[in-house]
C-alpha cells in the first residue's frame, strides 16, 4: 500500500527473471579481501565453477602475516566475505565453499593431525587403580 496514491504502484518483477551469469567471484573476493591486506599483491584467488553441479569453489592464498586481519576478532572479518559471497551466489542459484590456504609459512590449518598433536603439550597422566588396594586418605572438612 503506498501513501500517494498519484504515483502508480510500482511493478518489481524481480524474480520473474532468472540471472543465468555466473557471479564474478574473483573480482568479488578481492575487492572484499585487499582493504585486510597488508601486501594486497600477496592474494591469489582460483575459483572452479561447476554448472552442472551448480557450485562453486573458491580458493584463496595470502601472506600468512595477514591471517590475524582477514580472519578478525573470533573469525568475524571472514565469516562476513563468506556471507557476502554466499548472498551473491544465491542469486544465481548457486552454493559456494570458501577454501582459504597460507602461502608462505605453515599455519596450523595446514598441519597433518600428527604435526598438531606433536606440537601440543602432552596430557596428564591418570593414576591407575587397581593392584595395591592400598587405603587413600580420605580429606575432610574442618569446622569451627
Amino acid at each position: 500500500m503506498f501513501l500517494n496514491r498519484s504515483v502508480p504502484n510500482p511493478h518489481h518483477n524481480v524474480n520473474t527473471k532468472s540471472l543465468t551469469t555466473t557471479p564474478n567471484y574473483v573480482g568479488l573476493v578481492q575487492f572484499l579481501m585487499q582493504p585486510f591486506l597488508e601486501s594486497p599483491e600477496t592474494l591469489s584467488v582460483d575459483c572452479e565453477i561447476s554448472q552442472s553441479l551448480n557450485k562453486a569453489w573458491i580458493r584463496i592464498a595470502f601472506d600468512s602475516a595477514d591471517k590475524g586481519k582477514v580472519f578478525g576478532r573470533g573469525g568475524r572479518n571472514i565469516q562476513a566475505i563468506r556471507t557476502v559471497i554466499a548472498a551473491a551466489a544465491e542469486l544465481a542459484g548457486q552454493s559456494v565453499y570458501l577454501d582459504i590456504y597460507g602461502s608462505t609459512a605453515m599455519g596450523r590449518d595446514e598441519m597433518s593431525f600428527d604435526e598438531d598433536r606433536e606440537e601440543r603439550s602432552p596430557l596428564p597422566k591418570t593414576r591407575e587403580r587397581g593392584g595395591d588396594n592400598v587405603p587413600r586418605p580420605v580429606a575432610k572438612p574442618r569446622f569451627r
